[in-house]
């Protein structure tokens, strides 16, 4: 940090396994690429290509070792491993991981159904080779999967190897987790973490005003996913309550007596 400050939350350091921000690259050039870590290198901690970008991304090779030079794990979307899965490629799938020599990937089911126990087989086969993030939720708006489900699939998916369960959005925040207005569909989160510890989870938030609620509710070091480059520093200063947003929420309460602030 560039200046010193009292009363700002602790954020966990790289290699964390808590407060991860998950990049969603859909389609960065390697400049643009290197222009992103040249700022925002301390804040990343995953990149995700988007859904199957990589299969039309020219210099993927090129990208790929920009990301590997700065220490971050790069993994191809899960449309990606949903399209080799349905044309019956899945070893080819597993290759393809060699030959990019990737370290994580993902394994998912929003674009296709899957039996829940041929989808924990994927991650278990593909937990001994990666490290795998499986992911929950339909991209489909009109698929309403209720809570008690949600935490039974979270929870064998665990069981089946996979590192993080995340929980689904699309790039633009207004399916599975959240209501077709963006809204956080509370009551399932909060029912989530009931019987799932939140350090499992990364929940995907592409807007603002969904980083902040996670942010208010589980703190600085909540993991979230699906953010964009341009938000990499943005959602560094609502983790540290450095933004209008957050400003007040970790402030003490000397302070907040202080200065009249509202302790809600």
């Amino acid at each position: 940090m560039n200046f010193t400050l009292s009363q700002v939350p602790e954020r966990s350091q790289k290699p964390r396994t808590k407060g991860l921000t998950m990049v969603m690259d859909k389609g960065l050039s390697v400049r643009e690429t290197e222009d992103m870590l040249s700022i925002a290198s301390p804040y990343i901690d995953i990149v995700k290509l988007g859904w199957a970008t990589s299969f039309v991304s020219p210099n993927l090779n090129e990208k790929l070792a920009v990301y590997k030079n700065a220490n971050i794990p790069v993994y191809f979307g899960g449309t990606l491993f949903e399209a080799f899965v349905v044309r019956n490629q899945f070893d080819d799938y597993r290759k393809l991981l060699d030959k990019y020599q990737l370290t994580h990937a993902e394994v998912s089911d929003g674009s296709i159904e899957m039996p829940q126990d041929v989808k924990c087989e994927y991650i278990n086969k593909l937990s001994q080779q990666v490290t795998v993030l499986s992911e929950v939720g339909s991209k489909d708006e009109n698929k309403i999967i209720p809570p008690y489900k949600w935490i039974q699939l979270i929870k064998s998916e665990l069981q089946a190897g996979a590192w993080k369960v995340i929980g689904e959005a699309r790039e633009s925040g207004n399916v599975g987790l959240f209501r077709a207005s963006g809204e956080v569909r509370q009551g399932l989160v909060e029912e989530i973490l009931t019987e799932i510890a939140f350090e499992d989870m990364i929940w995907e938030a592409p807007q603002k005003s969904q980083q902040v609620w996670f942010v208010k509710l589980l703190g600085a070091n909540v993991n979230l996913g699906n953010i964009a480059p341009s938000e990499l520093i943005p959602l560094e200063t609502i983790r540290l309550g450095l933004r209008g947003d957050t400003f007040n929420h970790f402030l003490n309460t000397k302070t907040k007596q202080k200065w009249k602030i509202d302790s809600k």
